[in-house]
């Protein structure tokens, strides 16, 4: 769970309360200065899918976690994606998801989700009556703590932001 800051179009950024100028991020990046068509990205992240077992029941989770709402649903309910206007999560049926035993051996972690709170303790507690269990383990639980979805996967509630 690593924490990165990107440099974009400011003259400066803040990262763990160390400023750094633009120009001197992009010296070090790289010997020569880049074009602007070498910063240009290929597309914008549209979705975050995750495979389970059953779409509707966690599209329910995820919508009440994260307030969005249902933006588009196959007839037969096997992939639904949820958004409240920017990055949607999509839930998609995989009828051989296994749920992920990180941070222990087996089945990775697959991929995690850092969502932005301004309170753990009160956060927690709300994701967990909708039905997250929190993980055994806990790396920084004064940063950030780990959950699991009802479908295994685990994410985090954070108050660490870049």
């Amino acid at each position: 769970m690593a924490l990165s800051a990107h440099v974009t179009s400011v003259d400066k950024t803040t990262v763990d309360k160390t400023t750094v100028d633009k120009t001197t991020a992009d010296k070090t990046s790289a010997d020569k200065p880049r074009s602007e068509t070498d910063r240009a990205p290929v597309g914008t992240l549209a979705s975050i899918s995750l495979d389970c077992s059953d779409p509707s029941s966690l599209a329910d989770f995820y919508g009440d976690l994260l307030g969005m709402k249902r933006v588009f649903e196959t007839p037969d309910g096997q992939i639904i994606a949820l958004s409240n206007g920017g990055v949607c999560v999509t839930l998609m049926y995989a009828g051989d998801h296994v749920p992920p035993t990180w941070p222990g051996p087996g089945q990775g972690q697959q991929l995690h989700m850092d969502i932005a709170v301004t309170d753990l303790a009160p956060a927690v507690r709300q994701a967990l009556t909708l039905g997250a269990k929190e993980a055994d383990f806990q790396a920084q639980p004064d940063l950030w703590r780990v959950l699991l979805d009802p479908a295994g996967h685990p994410f985090c509630l954070t108050t660490v932001t870049a």
